[in-house]
């Protein structure tokens, strides 16, 4: 399977936004972001202007890295929202939104989606009930996520849970960290996705 393998934190410096793609370090002051606020390579400090497709593939690799998705998969999910009845970009955002992965990550057991992948793949996660090591598994409204019995001591997550009040969690989420549980209350809105992103544009770039 391709991964990429290379500094998550060059891509928050390109995309110029702070993704959270290292988990908590990127609430510290090591954060590269902060600290080289301009894009990598040895031409990141020139003033770059993008023609109006640049705008466009900036807004779609953005929207990728958020969620670790590569090319052929991200095509896939539009494909998806595009045969879903509704606005498309807000049908490709929900779909990645309710990914088992990010919704791992954003109810708080790890720190990151990479993490959150890794521990999905490793058979941590119990999905009503029944064990699922896809990370693109598709959630539904009243669907619980669980961890499994063993690896409610893995030290990743219960320091990630600890931190789970600095990071917040989504409306459209209810966790039960006594029982390490969470429950999806309803699908997520467009307001529910505070990450800066103009789903209009990668619609646009696909369109043509």
């Amino acid at each position: 399977m391709a991964r990429y393998k290379e500094s998550v934190c060059r891509l928050c410096r390109r995309e110029n936004l702070k993704m959270y793609l290292k988990g908590n370090r990127c609430y510290t002051d090591k954060c590269a972001i902060d600290i080289r606020n301009y894009p990598p390579g040895q031409h990141g400090q020139l003033r770059t202007k993008f023609s109006e497709y640049g705008t466009q593939l900036r807004e779609k690799q953005k929207v990728k890295r958020i969620y670790g998705v590569l090319e052929k998969q991200f095509r896939l999910f539009f494909k998806r929202a595009v045969a879903k009845k509704g606005i498309t970009g807000e049908n490709l955002l929900f779909l990645l939104e309710k990914r088992l992965d990010n919704v791992a990550f954003r109810a708080g057991f790890l720190s990151s989606r990479t993490e959150s992948r890794q521990m999905i793949r490793h058979n941590h996660f119990l999905v009503n009930g029944k064990r699922v090591n896809i990370p693109s598994y598709i959630l539904k409204s009243g669907d619980v996520i669980e961890l499994c019995e063993k690896s409610r001591a893995v030290k990743r997550i219960q320091d990630s849970l600890s931190s789970v009040v600095r990071r917040g969690i989504p409306k459209w989420l209810e966790l039960d960290k006594d029982h390490f549980k969470c429950t999806m209350k309803y699908e997520p809105v467009r307001e529910d996705i505070s990450m800066p992103i103009d789903e209009r544009l990668i619609v646009e770039l696909y369109s043509k």
